[in-house]
């Protein structure tokens, strides 16, 4: 008797189980090259508010108070305070501008049969690429 070599084919793939799978490994990296693209977008948008919250911090000194609707430079605000020899980082504070508004003063008053402290809210808005709102609170009388 002869040796007789039967070949049995191994189990492949189909084309269309071939392209099923490609369609699907594309949809999940659509989805993930999204999700990163509107991760990276956020990411932008906080960096920029958080750089511009620091900026912010140049103009909430004791004399903001009195500025009502007035554009005022970061310099303007800062040069009474800090003595800037350098004349680039003059420059920068020059052309960091911002309109301030201060509205009325809110007194804010314990209710009339309950003894309590009295306070004043003050509201600064700074008006600018990213608008801004703060709080100045003082207690009077306790």
């Amino acid at each position: 008797m002869e040796n007789l070599q039967v070949k049995t084919l191994r189990p492949a793939f189909t084309i269309i189980e071939i392209l099923i799978s490609v369609l699907i490994l594309s949809v999940s990296i659509m989805y993930i090259l999204q999700i990163h693209s509107s991760n990276h977008e956020q990411i932008v948008y906080i960096s920029e508010r958080n750089k511009h919250a620091l900026e912010d911090s140049l103009y909430l000194g004791s004399d903001v108070l009195k500025y009502h609707k007035e554009r005022k430079s970061a310099y303007d605000l800062i040069e009474k305070e800090f003595k800037i020899k350098e004349f680039q980082t003059r420059e920068i504070l020059k052309k960091t501008e911002r309109t301030l508004f201060v509205p009325e003063e809110i007194y804010i008053l314990p209710p009339s049969d309950v003894p309590g402290p009295t306070a004043l809210a003050k509201e600064i808005t700074l008006k600018g690429e990213y608008n801004a709102n703060y709080w100045h609170f003082e207690i009077e009388g306790l």
